[in-house]
């Protein structure tokens, strides 16, 4: 292997855009908008990240004699467990009940984002080891008590597994596209009362409204704020104080437009709800909805069915809609499994994790294979 620097940096500001983007996403491997520098360092500029929010960017570069970057690993050390969707609070309790100190710790993952996707970014195996083996040796120089790899796709997966990191599991429901040329081929699939179901749910959440789903140039201030109005009542009301500032979002637009695509619903004449949505190149990544005033089914014609319609027009493979909610599988998402990884540095307090997580793994994987089968889906016969 050539010859390794590496070493963490504060921030992307300093790191050479198209050096980042050509780790991140290489040619012939799926491009995820959530790894690009434009992304990352658009929640450092705005304040997302970095200051006093409990996200403190450390992230590993690897660069060979000349200065050039070869490697990178997108690290944080955090004070808390927020913002993650892998939750490690009970974890985190026990460990301090027992006398231990569970914050900071270090995480690699995307702030704010549940998406399945590299994590350790290099075409090179030797080096993608490097780097994991560098944010484990953190831990001990930096006291820390833990590294987590919060949904990691399958190449990292067996590199951390190899490094000995405990491996956990979860579900996320997702739609995938079997090959369908409209939204009604999708229905085909589905057994006739589900079908029934979800055409009536459409027209109730259609009916008097105007949607319109927009991407680059056509997404004006209006829609903007709009939109960061749904946003921030959405998320008052589920977490007590929404993760993202308007600057974020300004500066995504400006960097990413043609990657982001809006679907927003209007009422009389004046806008009431919008989703974003992020666009990849083989998947729309939904990710924050809200309303400005209550209508029958709006949340799900937005976020899912719209989405469906979205995918299936753009060729996409399949549409990813966050975190949680079983209620996705009545609209054609089916549950599929996602992971993370883990380091704990204290060994006693890592063999009671990975003995829970030996459990957790075969309850999840019960219920995901439960959850498939009661799917709307015709039924093989």
């Amino acid at each position: 292997m050539t010859s390794l620097t590496l070493k963490t940096v504060p921030g992307l500001a300093g790191v050479d855009r198209e050096a980042w983007n050509a780790l991140a996403s290489p040619p012939g491997v799926e491009r995820d908008p959530f790894l690009s520098w434009e992304f990352l360092e658009a929640l450092e500029a705005s304040g997302c990240v970095g200051g006093d929010t409990g996200w403190m960017p450390r992230h590993i570069l690897a660069e060979d004699d000349a200065g050039q970057l070869l490697g990178a690993l997108p690290l944080y050390a955090k004070t808390h467990s927020m913002g993650e969707y892998v939750f490690d609070h009970g974890w985190a309790e026990a460990y301090e009940r027992a006398g231990g100190r569970y914050y900071p710790k270090l995480l690699s993952a995307v702030p704010f984002t549940p998406v399945t996707g590299r994590r350790l970014f290099s075409p090179d195996p030797a080096i993608r080891r490097a780097l994991a083996e560098a944010a484990i040796s953190l831990t001990g120089q930096w006291g820390v008590s833990s590294w987590h790899v919060n949904f990691p796709a399958g190449d990292d997966r067996e590199t951390l597994a190899g490094l000995g990191l405990l491996a956990r599991v979860d579900r996320q429901f997702i739609w995938e596209n079997r090959g369908y040329a409209t939204y009604d081929d999708f229905l085909s699939d589905l057994s006739s009362r589900k079908r029934k179901a979800l055409k009536k749910e459409r027209r109730e959440a259609q009916d008097g409204i105007d949607i319109v789903q927009l991407t680059g140039d056509a997404l004006t201030p209006e829609h903007w704020d709009v939109f960061f109005a749904c946003y921030q009542d959405t998320g008052s009301r589920k977490w007590g104080q929404p993760y993202l500032n308007r600057d974020f979002f300004d500066l995504v637009h400006r960097r990413m437009g043609s990657d982001i695509l809006m679907v927003m619903a209007k009422k009389d004449g004046r806008y009431i709800a919008a989703a974003l949505n992020f666009i990849g190149s083989d998947a729309l990544y939904g990710r924050y909805w809200g309303r400005l005033t209550d209508h029958p089914h709006l949340h799900f014609e937005l976020c899912y069915h719209q989405a469906v319609d979205a995918a299936i027009t753009r060729g996409l493979g399949r549409v990813e809609a966050g975190a949680q909610g079983e209620h996705k599988l009545a609209r054609g998402y089916r549950p599929r499994a996602v992971h993370s990884a883990h380091f704990i540095a204290d060994e006693g307090f890592r063999e009671a994790v990975g003995e829970y997580l030996d459990r957790e793994r075969e309850a999840v994987t019960i219920d995901i294979a439960m959850q498939d089968a009661e799917s709307p889906f015709k039924k093989a016969k």
